[in-house]
């Protein structure tokens, strides 16, 4: 299957380390070569790279792992394909306009006997996986119940989105990351973690290749660096194990809401 990758800071952060860890997955240290994408956002506007090859031969990957742009809210994902063919159009992260704010979905997992339920009339795929069609069948959930105006309290509507993300887990493996640039969801079906980094700093291992930062060095004493990952990065570090059907919302590196929560 797929894996995820994920940030909220603070503070516009790099994501170097972590995705170098990540790329690795792609080809090296795990099977995942069918693909990758990732998006920054920067205030309401998002730049996203992708390429059908695998992450860990990619130039354009190697472009990211090298050039550090900085982001308070990142979403990544490299894919091995199980439904769709290997091209660009089926490479995650997949985007959409709802409200003004640009909507970055990705997904880890394989849903069966979905095509009678992700019927949608405003939202249509433009590739063929599971995955992009569960994303626009959300996105038309969404408008239906809350309309074409964001409503005052965003809490309600991820609190809906994840009654979706049940309906769509009874389906298959559901591992999901969305994100409207400003808050950061993530929904757990089998295998998501995640951990948040804040003062005192100290150094991390990554667990796919043989590199080490010392977050001392690379930050302030008031950053707070939320990253989540299908699997750990980092082996010297306590990341937080998501349950089945656990879902958390996290903006600016700060837990807002959640399963346990609400």
């Amino acid at each position: 299957m797929c894996e995820l990758l994920a940030m909220s800071a603070n503070v516009p952060t790099d994501i170097v380390f972590s995705f170098t860890g990540l790329a690795e997955r792609g080809g090296v240290t795990g099977p995942h070569i069918d693909g990758w994408g990732i998006t920054f956002y920067e205030g309401k506007g998002s730049r996203t790279f992708k390429d059908a090859k695998p992450s860990s031969e990619s130039h354009i990957a190697q472009l990211i792992k090298s050039y550090p742009i900085k982001s308070e809210t990142v979403v990544s994902h490299i894919r091995q394909a199980n439904r769709g063919g290997v091209s660009l159009e089926n490479t995650h992260p997949f985007t959409r306009e709802l409200w003004g704010r640009y909507w970055t979905y990705a997904h880890n997992g394989q849903l069966s006997n979905y095509e009678e339920k992700f019927v949608t009339r405003r939202f249509k795929a433009v590739g063929d996986t599971d995955s992009e069609q569960a994303f626009c069948w959300i996105m038309d959930k969404v408008v239906h119940r809350f309309g074409d105006v964001a409503p005052q309290s965003m809490s309600d509507v991820f609190a809906y989105i994840a009654t979706l993300a049940d309906e769509i887990r009874e389906l298959g493996v559901f591992n999901m990351i969305l994100s409207d640039g400003n808050d950061l969801m993530f929904y757990c079906s089998n295998n998501l973690s995640y951990i948040t980094r804040k003062a005192p700093f100290g150094k991390a291992k990554l667990i796919d290749t043989d590199v080490v930062i010392d977050f001392k060095k690379e930050t302030t004493p008031n950053d707070v660096v939320t990253v989540i990952a299908t699997r750990p990065l980092t082996d010297n570090e306590d990341w937080y194990i998501l349950k089945p059907g656990e879902w958390k919302v996290f903006r600016k590196g700060i837990l807002m809401f959640g399963s346990e929560s609400l």
